[in-house]
């Protein structure tokens, strides 16, 4: 991390991870849309990553307002989880467990990108930038109800790959 004098080169700096992370998600959600076999959960899945091109339209707005650029990090916390996904998809299991995985897989997303958004918000809120803060809350309310979510579609999904792991 370069060297971050205060909160303000600490927001530009969760800025640019969150930037990160929303990169990687986008190249993600396909492969795991194609490996979902539950309608519903290609449905939300789909749903997402036409949310997520929004919140990366929003971060580069966000770029504009505060005056910096939001490129050259990686994040390596969303680089971690997205292997998990991709371990998923390339373990054999029956679809149903598939599924369930990939829910939980994406649910260790969103909750990395509540924490995440959360933070940033609040340091923009600090810091006086009030667009930047009904921004990162704009995403934050969609990280959330993406969330709820894929908790509703596991309800169904988890008793279906219960039944199948009983026989």
């Amino acid at each position: 991390m370069p060297k971050v004098k205060n909160l303000q080169d600490f927001l530009i700096e969760e800025l640019k991870d969150i930037y990160s992370a929303e990169k990687q998600i986008t190249k993600a959600l396909p492969k795991m849309i194609k490996a979902a076999t539950s309608d519903e959960l290609k449905e939300a899945f789909q749903n997402h990553l036409d949310e997520t091109t929004e919140q990366i339209n929003r971060l580069e707005k966000i770029s504009e307002i505060v005056g910096k650029n939001l490129t050259g990090k990686k994040c390596k916390a969303m680089e971690g989880l997205v292997g998990e996904g991709r371990e998923i998809i390339e373990e054999e299991m029956d679809s149903d467990v598939r599924d369930v995985a990939l829910i939980a897989a994406g649910q260790k997303v969103e909750h990395y990108e509540i924490a995440s958004y959360g933070c940033a918000r609040t340091y923009a809120r600090l810091l006086g930038h009030s667009e930047v803060e009904e921004l990162l809350q704009e995403t934050l309310d969609e990280e959330g109800n993406a969330n709820k979510l894929l908790t509703e579609i596991s309800e169904s999904l988890n008793l279906v790959a219960m039944d199948e792991s009983e026989k």
